[in-house]
């Protein structure tokens, strides 16, 4: 069973909750979705959310973005974490980014 599923299952009142919060912020952010998904990106790299990096690369394509835009997300994490965000998520969103659908 996947993170999500047992939260689903477990507390689904809170799981709710959080999916209420996040898609207010993602709303009222003054982003776009393809830059928010950018971002996101970029911010999970840097903190190593490797299920979130992968997950919104495919939601980062759906809304516009192009390969080359998706993978600087993570090279730019090169400013902050070194060289961390790159060797753990670079070939991995190349390759989400690819098996995502259009």
């Amino acid at each position: 069973m996947n993170p999500f599923e047992a939260w689903g299952k477990e507390s689904p009142e809170t799981m709710k909750a959080f999916f209420d919060y996040a898609g207010a912020l993602q709303k009222n952010c003054g982003l776009d979705e393809k830059t928010f998904q950018l971002c996101y990106i970029a911010i999970q790299a840097h903190r190593g959310g490797t299920g979130s990096v992968l997950g919104h690369t495919a939601f980062a394509k759906k809304a516009g973005a192009t390969k080359q835009e998706v993978l600087g997300a993570v090279l730019i994490t090169l400013m902050t974490s070194g060289i961390n965000g790159v060797a753990n998520y670079l070939g991995q969103v190349a390759e989400a980014y690819d098996n995502a659908p259009a």
